[in-house]
């Protein structure tokens, strides 16, 4: 294979590699715990915040703080899996080179 047509090959992976991370910056995610459900980007940036106040007690304050807690961390850990399925598609066999992307 030339140089040039390598370059090429590294400039359509980069471009897709961007495509995909954009792609995932922009879904949404939702967490969900027993009471509270968030929904954050796949940036991790917070959008919503929904608690069930139905099922609240009022004097349990702790255990809604501990619900936040979980949901936050169901939609950060979803968006780390998508982010590592779709984007280890794109560095699965190559060797690890620093600052090659």
């Amino acid at each position: 294979m030339n140089m040039q047509a390598m370059m090429k090959q590294v400039q359509k992976l980069q471009k897709d590699m961007t495509k995909t991370q954009e792609e995932i910056n922009n879904t949404e995610f939702e967490g969900k715990s027993s009471l509270v459900t968030v929904v954050m980007y796949g940036t991790k940036k917070l959008k919503s915040v929904k608690v069930d106040a139905e099922e609240l007690d009022k004097d349990d304050i702790e255990m809604l703080q501990d619900m936040i807690v979980v949901a936050l961390n169901d939609a950060i850990n979803q968006i780390d899996k998508v982010t590592e399925e779709k984007m280890g598609a794109f560095t699965k066999g190559m060797p690890n080179i620093p600052g090659l992307f």
